[in-house]
């Protein structure tokens, strides 16, 4: 059922243009891609707590890992028919994968420590990150503009992060550079993806991201007990789907014109931290992520509008 699913979806998105333009198809796929990265990373974070041992999050990603890789695997083997180790061994695949295991490094040292719907807030400041870095190491041309929507998305994050005490301020740079390392990611991504590969690229991603999980597993030790494997299950589906939507995306429609609907993730973890996590988010945190959202969208439509991107 779960192949069906799959595949209805990868049809109805290679058809959708009769219906739909090929932007609102990239927007639609983002925001579900969305979506289900929330929801995994709600799942992944609520067993975390059960265990009450940080370092089980290694686990939980080794064993969601291995069924997210056994469901692609064995979708590319039954239905596109591809060899596997053809796969596993192109080098672009592998390190746009090296990538995607940097900022998840990053991301869920932050989703353990913090607040998910705060994570999500300052992992959305990397459209300041690539303008500064584009002025101090391109030589690019910022105009005031831009540098006051930078300027007005930092404030945004000093009102979240204030209110926290500066003993944990260090944790907020976690995040932060998962943001940089994600936009690296998707420039990647843009460079290799076609209509037949998607599949490919999350499948070298998913093995990549289990070996690493493993390796730290074996050194911090294992914790995972059989009744979270269920939990554990359904968070790798979600996982899935979320590798494949935020793939497609990227073919679909320009990352300037997707990359805005990325903020709904705020929206998200803001719900999904309430009603599971029981995180109540803070007026300081809703009043951020406002501006941070805001600001982050113009930095977007000016970088669109001076064709830095497309």
């Amino acid at each position: 059922l779960d192949f069906n699913i799959i595949i209805f979806i990868n049809i109805f998105s290679m058809k959708a243009n009769t219906l739909f333009s090929y932007s609102i198809i990239g927007i639609i796929l983002m925001i579900a891609g969305q979506l289900c990265f929330a929801i995994n990373d709600t799942i992944v974070k609520f067993e975390v707590k059960n265990i009450d041992n940080n370092y089980a999050i290694f686990n939980i990603i080794f064993i969601r890992g291995l069924f997210t890789t056994f469901f692609i695997i064995l979708y590319l083997t039954l239905f596109e028919k591809k060899n596997i180790l053809t796969i596993i061994k192109n080098r672009k695949y592998n390190l746009r994968g090296v990538y995607e295991v940097i900022t998840a490094l990053f991301f869920f040292t932050g989703l353990v420590l913090m607040p998910v719907s705060l994570v999500y807030t300052l992992l959305m400041t990397n459209p300041f990150f690539v303008t500064i870095f584009a002025y101090l190491f391109l030589k690019e041309k910022v105009g005031i503009r831009r540098w006051t929507a930078v300027i007005i998305g930092f404030i945004g994050v000093i009102i979240i992060i204030r209110p926290q005490g500066i003993d944990f301020n260090y944790l907020f740079i976690l995040p932060i550079l998962a943001a940089i390392f994600l936009t690296i990611r998707d420039i990647l991504t843009k460079n290799i993806v076609t209509k037949k590969n998607s599949f490919e690229i999350i499948l070298v991603t998913s093995i990549l991201m289990s070996f690493f999980s493993g390796i730290s597993s074996i050194y911090f030790g294992f914790n995972i007990k059989l009744d979270q494997f269920m939990n554990i299950l359904f968070s790798s589906i979600f996982l899935t789907f979320a590798y494949l939507f935020s793939v497609m995306t990227i073919f679909y429609a320009p990352l300037s014109l997707t990359a805005t609907a990325r903020y709904s993730v705020i929206i998200f973890g803001m719900i999904f931290g309430y009603i599971i996590l029981k995180e109540i988010p803070t007026l300081n945190m809703i009043i951020g992520a406002i501006i941070i959202t805001l600001s982050g969208m113009f930095v977007i439509k000016r970088q669109k509008d001076l064709g830095k991107i497309e």
